[in-house]
């Protein structure tokens, strides 16, 4: 009797459970349904998971199928180390050097990378990674300045006619005018051995302190201010520690001595009612803003706001104060590779890096697009008068101590440009 009882008590608290769930039908259907949503959440998940794994398969067909094509591509144009001949205006660009990360403020490697692209010259993904193509640039121009023999050298692919395919994704002020072969260890800027610069400048530049520089279009050099000139640009050949024409260069840095061979303005020309003239400096490299100092600084001596003397003094080891001219003028006229030429020039396997076949599309160029723009520019917005307006600001004959108002703002702007070394 005692064993029987709890095994009624079971019985009794089974069916009080099936009366509260509607009786056994209903508690097997209960049963029923559960079981269906879980197969159907089981289903779903196969689903889902087919359907995942059917998407990774688009997405891995996809990448074989572009790695097939990127690779049937440089099988039928496999990438070369090759140099571009670049010309461009630099007005409206903060330089050549590219500055990933920063699109508001554009340069002229900015639009030379997306035309490569374009075009199908390198991959897409070489153009975050300008290092996957050997990318160099022979110097670093500034902001505003332009250049009619830019050189930069990189491995891209050699499409059918790939000079005139680049171009067309290029604006009309930014040009391809060249292409050649070199050596897989070329670099434009290590194998360059000099640069040539010009710069063009409204002679009043050079006029006495006290000419009214209202009447610009009336002014004319005299042969002997030319002279003078010419006398002054001379003392900058040979080797010189040029510490004061740049910056954050101490007078102890080895890297503030530099050569320079030639340095000389011509004859002045007219144009659109005002003379210019131009300056043109060689020499084997030129620091962020020396050549615009060097000549800043014989204009302020011309003009009379400083003594003759200021030049020697300005390479020694005391601080000088020396004005920047301008930007706009200067042009990257030609890069030398002579040693290249001696040693390769002639091997029969790689051509002479001295673009005398294009010197018709460089003059051409520098006419419709480099010329012009200076002109224009130096006419309407005075950028050569407005800064002689600045030079009696300066202060010529202090040295070590000198920090006068203007220098500080100079050296302000310098070290804000100095991700645009001239090379």
């Amino acid at each position: 009797m005692l064993k029987i009882r709890p095994l009624l008590s079971a019985l009794v608290n089974n069916r009080l459970t099936l009366e509260r769930h509607g009786g056994p039908c209903k508690l097997i259907c209960k049963m029923s349904e559960g079981s269906r949503d879980e197969q159907t959440a089981t289903l779903l998940k196969r689903a889902n998971e087919e359907n995942e794994d059917s998407a990774e398969k688009v997405q891995a067909a996809k990448k074989l199928k572009a790695e097939g094509e990127q690779a049937e591509d440089e099988k039928k144009y496999p990438k070369k180390k090759v140099v571009l001949l670049v010309a461009y205006s630099g007005k409206g660009y903060y330089g050549m050097q590219r500055n990933p990360g920063t699109t508001q403020f554009r340069t002229i490697e900015d639009e030379l990378v997306t035309s490569l692209i374009k075009s199908d010259c390198i991959p897409e993904n070489h153009g975050s990674e300008m290092k996957k193509m050997s990318f160099q640039r022979c110097a670093r121009t500034d902001k505003g300045v332009s250049a009619a023999g830019q050189v930069v050298s990189l491995k891209l692919r050699l499409i059918e006619d790939t000079v005139e395919k680049i171009n067309e994704h290029l604006p009309p002020q930014v040009r391809v005018l060249g292409l050649k072969r070199v050596t897989q260890g070329f670099n434009a800027k290590n194998n360059c051995d000099a640069r040539t610069y010009a710069y063009m400048l409204p002679t009043v530049a050079f006029s006495p302190k006290d000419y009214d520089t209202g009447k610009i279009a009336a002014f004319r050099l005299p042969p002997e201010t030319l002279q003078k000139v010419n006398r002054l640009f001379a003392l900058y050949k040979g080797t010189h520690n040029f510490h004061n024409f740049t910056s954050q260069k101490a007078p102890s840095d080895p890297s503030a001595r530099r050569y320079v061979t030639e340095m000389s303005c011509g004859e002045p020309f007219i144009n659109s009612n005002i003379q210019f003239a131009v300056i043109t400096v060689r020499g084997q490299s030129f620091m962020l803003h020396q050549i615009r100092k060097m000549i800043g600084l014989v204009i302020a001596v011309t003009k009379g706001y400083a003594k003759e003397d200021v030049m020697e003094r300005s390479w020694g080891q005391d601080k000088v104060d020396v004005p920047k001219a301008p930007g706009l003028g200067l042009v990257l006229e030609r890069v030398h590779y002579d040693r290249y030429n001696k040693r390769f020039g002639g091997d029969g396997l790689h051509e002479r890096l001295d673009w005398d076949q294009e010197e018709e599309a460089i003059k051409a160029f520098k006419e419709a697009h480099i010329y012009p723009t200076i002109v224009e520019t130096e006419c309407q917005e005075g950028s050569m008068v407005s800064w002689m307006s600045t030079l009696p600001i300066h202060d010529f004959e202090a040295s070590a101590k000198a920090t006068d108002t203007q220098g500080n703002k100079d050296q302000k702007q310098d070290n804000a440009d100095v991700g645009n070394d001239s090379d």
